[in-house]
């Protein structure tokens, strides 16, 4: 499984790899809502940053009391895990990326 490396991170509560559509291709933990939420949050975001002449969104990170939230897009696809809150989330992210370029073997999200 793709995601399998994350699950040795320290602090992980969920994992996941979305589609445009906010349905988990892979997740660990508690990954529906997870999937869902970054499918939604990738979308307002892209629509943000086009309308600001920003650039296309590569990366989100949010805190919440309890969580550090992180998110790749590669492609049509979103890489995201929620964190305990105070767990350092750099050697998760360094996961991430890793499996980001593996994600572009994926088939297109519009064949699923």
């Amino acid at each position: 499984m793709k995601l399998d490396p994350l699950r040795q991170q320290p602090g992980i509560v969920a994992g996941v790899l979305v589609g445009p559509d906010g349905l988990p291709l892979e997740m660990i933990g508690e990954g529906d809502v997870l999937a869902a939420e970054l499918a939604e949050l990738r979308h307002w975001i892209n629509r943000t940053g086009t309308n600001l002449q920003a650039g296309r969104v590569t990366r989100i990170a949010f805190t919440t009391e309890k969580l550090e939230v992180v998110a790749l897009a590669t492609g049509k696809f979103v890489l995201g895990a929620a964190v305990t809150r105070g767990i350092d989330t750099r050697p998760t992210q360094q996961v991430l990326a890793k499996l980001a370029l593996d994600a572009f073997d994926l088939p297109d999200a519009e064949g699923l």
